[in-house]
């Protein structure tokens, strides 16, 4: 498996698979010392006043608040567009089925794309990698980090939540992880001794 790591955060226009629509869609390719490769892509989709009209009130005022109701209506771009331009994107970078899928509760995005995105779900591996799971260990484990932590923007905007992930996962790797090059073999061993059998 490649060192690097998809990054995709989309905008909806509520959380319901059944009756809800992507709206926007970013990606970004870092290399595995959370790098970014490239340029990225961040769309917005257009969808019908019925569905931005149907939008839970509080997701009508987020995205009202940002902007990206109005960039809705102005869009001219479909969904499979917008998922050839992502995948173009990622084909440049990365080798299909290669590369873990990463974000903040990224499984809530990946259920989207799955349904509005057929063939990017199938060009990402099945395996994603989820900041807000670090977050929430370290919220157990290690209070300080977690409290530490820096404040976010809180855009609610694709491209921009996507680089506050990447961030806030540097954060967590300088913070609640062990440094490079890792433990010694007798200390992985303690642990794993520790642990007893499975």
């Amino acid at each position: 498996m490649d060192d690097k790591l998809v990054w995709v955060d989309c905008e909806m226009t509520g959380l319901d698979l059944t009756s809800d629509r992507l709206i926007e869609i970013a990606a970004l390719v870092t290399d595995g010392d959370l790098n970014i490769l490239g340029e990225g892509v961040d769309l917005v989709i257009h969808v019908d006043d019925d569905a931005l009209a149907a939008m839970p009130p509080v997701v009508q005022d987020m995205h009202a608040r940002s902007g990206l109701t109005e960039e809705v209506r102005r869009s001219t771009v479909t969904v499979r567009e917008a998922e050839e331009a992502v995948l173009a994107y990622l084909r440049e970078h990365i080798e299909a089925g290669a590369v873990p899928l990463a974000g903040n509760s990224i499984a809530t995005d990946r259920r989207f794309i799955a349904q509005e995105m057929p063939e990017l779900d199938g060009f990402l591996h099945y395996r994603m990698v989820d900041v807000s799971s670090i977050k929430e260990l370290c919220r157990r484990w290690y209070p300080r980090i977690y409290f530490g932590q820096p404040d976010k923007g809180l855009a609610h905007r694709a491209l921009a939540d996507i680089r506050e992930s990447i961030r806030e996962l540097k954060y967590y790797r300088g913070t609640a992880f062990v440094p490079a090059p890792g433990p010694s073999t007798d200390e992985i061993s303690a642990v794993v001794t520790e642990l007893g059998p499975a």
